[in-house]
């Protein structure tokens, strides 16, 4: 199993997995979270290494850690030459501490530092990543894991944390293609990378041994790509997504898609025999089965496979909302190339599609370009709350909600797991219920980074 590795392979989707450091954050520790230009081996060895933007020198960046109820305390330190900041991924924060610059804060001015301190309530996978130019600075490399750890821990053999990602590279010189910004992503699908792994790497493998049993927390940190996934010598249950426990543990018999900023977590027996090689496999560009990760197995772990899994334990404040007398509002996507959008208000006044064009914006939710002055909504804390999008596009779109979890509502009114980040396609309406329980301006936008760059971000306000 695995791609073969050549220099003509090099831009084609090349596929792998590493291992990430693992950095405990212990209660009351002021660590430095620190952003700095430093170089990485993302292309084959015969490719020079790639000048990238990392924390703390490492790409991805550290393995935060950390028990539910704990506290997070990190002293982001800024040695890149332009403004930052952090934005911590799914996890429901106190609102002045989720990194949004423009929004909740400044951006932090290159040789500053700013404090994020916050009590972490949920157990499960989550991230953090720049939020200050996201569609360039965490294609340079600007993310990193969450974990937070739960307090009776599952029965597993191994933890294993997966950063799907890709990256746009020039083969003449092993560099970041440029602009980041270039009209074609921003307006069609996104910035869609040529080289593809997972940890930061490129075809490195994780053995283990047969019926081990793996957790393997899947995080989609790409700037647009949508990962289609599935098991290869293993047999697994989906057990989270985005970082909220399922009721109960959900067999794997079909793909797995993972849209950008999407969380799995699932528990895996190795059922593959020693001598032979397992892993995670993703279609690649030409509908061909690729290694994501590769997991050679060497030896047995056991004689026999153990019982299915139990659930996970459940996080706070997962009831479903009441809908019955929910608001009700609704929100259209429009703009992109091959979009129907003729005028948009941005920077409080209407513009046709060509002069937004012109101005680098494409893509408005509801009529609004980017952020306006106003809020999409107000909502009074504790209000329940149902949103009817219509993707009017010619493109998917990965809807991301800050500070609340929502779950998808069906067409027979019933109610999908909490998730923070939902896929939309075109021409196929969905709906997504929450409790506005979280005071504050909370973002919401498409995690297609280019998209939301140029027009697909709106926000709400919770009294």
């Amino acid at each position: 199993m695995g791609p073969h590795l050549t220099r003509r392979a090099f831009c084609g989707a090349l596929a792998g997995a590493a291992g990430l450091a693992s950095l405990p954050v212990r209660a009351g520790s002021p660590a430095p979270l620190t952003a700095r230009v430093t170089s990485a081996q993302i292309a084959p060895s015969t490719y020079p290494a790639t000048e990238v933007w990392a924390y703390d020198g490492q790409l991805p960046g550290p393995v935060l850690r950390v028990p539910q109820g704990g506290r997070v305390s990190r002293r982001l330190v800024n040695e890149l030459p332009v403004p930052t900041s952090v934005h911590w991924h799914g996890i429901r924060i106190d609102n002045a501490m989720d990194g949004v610059a423009g929004l909740t804060q400044d951006a932090v001015p290159p040789g500053e530092t700013f404090d994020y301190d916050f009590v972490v309530p949920d157990a499960g996978t989550y991230w953090y990543h720049a939020h200050t130019n996201s569609f360039e600075q965490v294609a340079r490399g600007l993310a990193g894991a969450l974990i937070v750890e739960e307090a009776e821990a599952p029965d597993i053999d191994r933890d294993e944390v997966l950063l799907l990602d890709d990256w746009l590279i020039d083969p003449a010189d092993g560099q970041f293609m440029l602009p980041f910004g270039h009209m074609m992503s921003l307006s069609h699908g996104g910035r869609l990378g040529n080289v593809i792994g997972s940890n930061g790497t490129i075809d490195l493998s994780r053995p283990a041994r047969s019926n081990e049993r793996l957790r393997l927390r899947l995080i989609n940190g790409s700037n647009a790509r949508i990962f289609v996934l599935k098991l290869d010598g293993l047999t697994g249950w989906t057990v989270a997504l985005d970082g909220m426990p399922l009721p109960a543990p959900e067999a794997v018999t079909a793909t797995l898609v993972l849209a950008p900023a999407q969380r799995i977590d699932l528990i895996v027996d190795v059922t593959a025999s020693p001598g032979e090689t397992a892993g995670l496999l993703r279609l690649d560009d030409n509908n061909l089965w690729r290694a994501q990760v590769r997991v050679p197995v060497q030896g047995a772990a056991a004689s026999a496979r153990r019982e299915a899994p139990k659930a996970l334990p459940p996080n706070p404040r997962m009831e479903p909302p009441g809908v019955q007398d929910a608001r009700q509002l609704e929100m259209a996507m429009q703009g992109g190339a091959m979009g129907r959008m003729a005028s948009a208000r941005f920077n409080g006044t209407p513009h046709g599609f060509r002069d937004l064009a012109q101005r680098g914006q494409f893509w408005a939710l509801d009529g609004q370009v980017g952020l306006g002055d106003a809020p999409f909504a107000t909502l009074d804390r504790g209000e329940t709350v149902t949103l009817r999008l219509t993707n009017e596009t010619a493109f998917p779109h990965a809807m991301h909600l800050h500070g609340m979890h929502f779950r998808h509502v069906s067409g027979d009114g019933s109610l999908g797991p909490l998730r923070d980040t939902i896929l939309s396609l075109p021409g196929e309406p969905l709906e997504i219920a929450f409790t506005a329980d979280n005071p504050g301006k909370w973002l919401f936008h498409c995690h297609m980074l280019g998209h939301a760059a140029s027009g697909m971000t709106t926000w709400i306000e919770v009294a």
